[in-house]
């Protein structure tokens, strides 16, 4: 009697396309420089540990607090070239980190990328309306984290913050007289 397999199952099997396995790291993934320096803003261990490992892994050096404003002394005294932003913190939440780091002269052209584990659209909204470069929301994979990162790079591999007032004046450029 002949095995069933499930379908998509690896029987190791030679069929007319061998399957390699490479199609996904094929595609050329832009990344920071690496020694970017990045700092994680989130009171969950958990969440600290797992991106820590990611970005470390891809060289980046990583800072870390588990706090908003532990966030903002580290974020004024290191301006890092992007911060990852938890929404739920301790003390200060990080819509007021946001919005004090925007308004830092140190700070407010670092991009910030905006974590939560509610992804309600009013948040995301808001979090874009007050300066967020991006939004993603927990729990989240590798792809996600290094698709947010590549998404604020520039040209040269930079982060780049993309304020509201450049981009209301590049979108007046492009529209017809």
């Amino acid at each position: 009697m002949a095995r069933q397999h499930p379908v998509g199952a690896d029987t190791g099997e030679s069929s007319s396309e061998p399957h390699t396995g490479r199609e996904r790291r094929d595609s050329e993934r832009r990344n920071a420089r690496p020694g970017t320096r990045i700092l994680i803003i989130d009171d969950s261990p958990t969440i600290v540990a797992l991106l820590k490992r990611m970005l470390e892994q891809n060289q980046y050096q990583v800072l870390v607090a588990y706090d908003g404003e532990t966030g903002i002394e580290i974020a004024r005294r290191e301006v890092p070239g992007l911060i990852f932003l938890d929404i739920v913190l301790p003390g200060v939440d990080g819509f007021n980190v946001l919005r004090t780091l925007r308004r830092d002269p140190a700070t407010k052209t670092v991009p910030i990328i905006m974590i939560s584990g509610n992804a309600q659209a009013t948040e995301q909204f808001y979090v874009q309306r007050i300066g967020a470069d991006d939004f993603m929301k927990k729990p989240f994979s590798r792809p996600e984290v290094f698709s947010r990162i590549t998404s604020v790079l520039d040209e040269n591999g930079v982060p780049r913050h993309t304020s509201r007032s450049s981009i209301r004046s590049d979108a007046a450029k492009t529209a017809p007289p």
